[in-house]
């Protein structure tokens, strides 16, 4: 009983707080590695206050899985009558040689486990069912494994007091997660061929494929945890879950999961808490960027960094990128984690390398820059770590005048008109157009005719416009 474990690690000072399966697997350590005569004392008195009413009581029997064609991957020859994670497990028979003072159980050769990589989006509350191997039972193509468990109350309570994302979808969910049966990393999930999930008496929709707009590209499918709550009983009756899959060749292992399934705005939350990065250690970071290689034949003396998100072209409202990234340039984290709420790839958009939620940070330093920097929209970082704004061409330029074209005259004496209103050489001026004009002479001269012809219908003559001067026209 929890209660039994609890005394036991509160008596030795180690934690006791925690799920059952975490004070079980403490426990184990304690009787294996560290078992002082007061220890082994304090078992016996725990196992026989606890047994010592059998003519009372009956012991209390664990849940027990039905015979699975599951092999778990840690103990792959006791695969029937596997105890799930969390039910009640009479750990004293189980060591009963040892309790009886006939010495240490001989060390058992641990086997490595599957693990699967932890997703973003989903935070695991409860471990149902480690992962276990699909061990084919004939030589059909498709094979048929069931299981099947029950829920705690605790954990029935925790699904039915989660909020709803959407109608019908709970935030607290057992999740059914897939993977290929390899200990050597942790694996993403990955669905065997023509699988199929059944709960109860209801088959479970699992995610389709992606269309592929690419000629001679495979569609791909979205391999994510399959959500069976709403089709669990959500009480102490046991539920049962058989997968269906197709047998060639390639090793799977399932694992069940009580897990809290969280939206981009609380991750965005998160990160803005525990993600933001000193403005000052971006600034290091900037001149370790721009620092002079002695190496090299090529000075570095500053870095442009775009204020415009490359995902939605649209200006930076919160800065990140993936520490494990070599660039400055940051993308916008709130886009950035809607596009991986819907589909999950946790790739860069800027150099298309990895960037994982756990290595995403919010850059200070640009955060600061995109309050103080309204009218830019982009900056150069300095090798000092200072910052300048690139504005556009338009705005650089020096110059308020318009340019000029001056007509008739070649003498570049006579370009400006003196005083008395002759150029330096007693020549007369040369006409100035301004082509910045918004109205051409034509203009006001089509609409002195129109006034004209209101006034006489009959024909006038074409009148030349008073710019017109040797061989170039400004009308």
């Amino acid at each position: 009983q929890t209660s039994d474990l609890q005394m036991l690690l509160g008596f030795v000072g180690r934690s006791k707080s925690g799920l059952k399966h975490e004070l079980v697997t403490r426990a184990l350590q304690l009787v294996q590695f560290d078992c002082s005569p007061e220890v082994f004392k304090k078992i016996k008195e725990l196992y026989e206050t606890r047994y010592s009413k059998k003519g009372s009581e009956a012991a209390p029997q664990p849940h027990r899985a039905e015979a699975l064609p599951l092999h778990s991957s840690y103990d792959r020859g006791g695969a029937v009558g596997r105890t799930l994670p969390g039910a009640g497990i009479d750990y004293p028979a189980l060591y009963g040689k040892y309790l009886n003072g006939l010495g240490r159980l001989p060390p058992k050769v641990a086997k490595p486990e599957v693990r699967l990589v932890k997703l973003p989006f989903y935070t695991t509350l409860d471990e149902l069912l480690k992962p276990t191997e699909l061990v084919p039972q004939n030589n059909e193509k498709l094979q048929e494994s069931p299981c099947i468990f029950a829920l705690t109350p605790r954990q029935v309570e925790l699904i039915r007091n989660s909020r709803e994302l959407q109608p019908g979808v709970k935030s607290v969910q057992v999740v059914l997660r897939i993977c290929y049966t390899d200990t050597s990393s942790p694996q993403e999930d990955q669905y065997p061929p023509n699988i199929a999930v059944k709960v109860n008496h209801s088959y479970c929709s699992v995610p389709g494929y992606y269309p592929s707009n690419k000629p001679g590209v495979e569609p791909k499918r979205p391999c994510r945890p399959i959500n069976l709550t709403h089709l669990m009983y959500l009480s102490a009756a046991t539920n049962r879950i058989t997968v269906t899959w197709g047998n060639y060749g390639k090793s799977y292992s399932v694992g069940l999961y009580l897990v809290r399934q969280m939206t981009s705005a609380e991750l965005l939350q998160r990160l803005k808490t525990i993600g933001i990065k000193h403005p000052e250690l971006c600034k290091a970071l900037v001149k370790e960027k721009l620092r002079l290689d002695p190496d090299s034949e090529i000075a570095t003396t500053g870095v442009r960094v775009s204020l415009i998100c490359p995902l939605v072209k649209m200006r930076l409202s919160v800065p990140c990128r993936a520490e494990t990234c070599a660039h400055l340039q940051c993308f916008d984290a709130v886009f950035y984690l809607q596009m991986n709420e819907k589909k999950p790839t946790w790739m860069c958009p800027v150099c298309d390398k990895p960037a994982p939620y756990d290595q995403l940070i919010i850059d200070g330093l640009l955060s600061k820059i995109l309050t103080e920097c309204e009218d830019a929209d982009e900056i150069e970082y300095l090798v000092d770590g200072s910052w300048c704004p690139i504005r556009g061409e338009k705005e650089r330029s020096c110059s308020p005048q318009c340019p000029i074209l001056v007509l008739g005259s070649s003498d570049v004496n006579g370009l400006l008109p003196t005083p008395n209103g002759t150029g330096e050489n007693g020549k007369a001026p040369a006409d100035v157009v301004d082509l910045t004009l918004d109205s051409s002479c034509s203009e006001e001269d089509e609409e002195e005719e129109e006034e004209e012809d209101d006034e006489d219908e009959g024909p006038q003559p074409k009148r030349r416009c008073s710019y017109e001067k040797g061989l170039v026209s400004a009308c």
